[in-house]
């Protein structure tokens, strides 16, 4: 149980702190969401439970580390990276690890078209322009640092990691594991160079049996419209589907200390002072897509108040 929340900053104040560009989307955002929910905007979507307590990267971890991974309390995700055979050494080398907004971005998608169709196979459209508006990326430009090679690069480390879902492991105590891949087979027949151009096979995913069934079973609703709005910024989409997600089951006030956040969020080399400022300004953002999440940052962690679900509780997944 945590004391009495301090009051909140006023909204005014939250948007002074963010930048002007990310605040205008934001303040854009959130008007739709306010004049229409997520359900009746056609916007309701979904990602696995697993995924929601312990997320992925946000910066790229250094690709010869053979083991990634990251908890919260007794549950941890780890991943191992796909790897590729090089010509010009005559080795395998690492395709490195997903990290950042795009493999997010590309999970929550394809998680809510897996529980629309209840079905493994995923057709992705049929040009790449199509898939990436979709998803929330409507800047298609070329080149190495363009929105496309980004895309690709990603969507190909994220298909070919093995990951795995470990709780408790502690000497003498419970141990469970569950291993899976997001995708067993994945087809890309777009043309990088006419985005707009439908390709002559439709592009495709194949998801995993685990990771498929995963999603179906614990799906967490989230409004695609928050998750669009805090791209730029990977923390404040795993803020906001953790708290929707905490919000679920709720009860009574509570405080999540700062030490089980950083194990969640953070990185285990990032200074306290830095993680906890870092959380603030990304709950900044999230408060501005999410205002009925009262949660209030605090000198023992964030203090959590029972509070509406993002998406409302009639939507029939949940």
């Amino acid at each position: 149980m945590g004391a009495p929340a301090p009051k909140q900053e006023d909204k005014d104040a939250r948007t002074l702190a963010i930048r002007p560009s990310v605040a205008a989307r934001l303040f854009e955002e959130s008007q739709a969401i306010e004049r229409e929910d997520a359900i009746r905007a056609g916007m309701a979507g979904f990602l696995g439970r697993a995924l929601v307590q312990a997320t992925l990267p946000y910066r790229e971890p250094d690709a010869e580390l053979p083991v990634w991974g990251r908890s919260a309390g007794d549950t941890s995700l780890i991943i191992k990276p796909g790897h590729y055979f090089d010509p010009d050494t005559n080795k395998f080398k690492s395709m490195g690890y997903p990290y950042g907004t795009i493999p997010r971005l590309l999970l929550a998608w394809l998680s809510t078209e897996a529980v629309r169709t209840k079905d493994k196979h995923v057709v992705l459209g049929d040009s790449l322009g199509e898939f990436m508006n979709g998803i929330g990326i409507t800047a298609h430009t070329g080149g190495k640092n363009g929105s496309i090679t980004r895309l690709r690069e990603m969507m190909k480390r994220l298909f070919a990691s093995d990951m795995a879902i470990v709780r408790g492991g502690a000497a003498g105590g419970d141990f469970a594991q569950s291993k899976f891949s997001v995708a067993d087979e994945t087809c890309l027949w777009w043309d990088a160079q006419k985005p707009e151009q439908a390709g002559l096979w439709q592009s495709s995913v194949t998801l995993s049996d685990k990771f498929f069934n995963e999603i179906v079973a614990n799906p967490v609703p989230v409004d695609l419209r928050a998750l669009r709005a805090l791209r730029q910024s990977p923390m404040a989409i795993d803020l906001y589907c953790w708290l929707t997600y905490r919000n679920f089951s709720l009860r009574a006030p509570t405080t999540v200390p700062w030490e089980a956040l950083k194990l969640q969020f953070g990185s285990g080399a990032e200074a306290e002072k830095k993680f906890r400022e870092t959380v603030k300004r990304a709950l900044m953002q999230v408060m501005e897509v999410y205002p009925a999440a009262t949660v209030t940052p605090t000198k023992a962690g964030l203090f959590l108040e029972p509070s509406r679900t993002s998406v409302p509780r009639l939507v029939k997944s949940w």
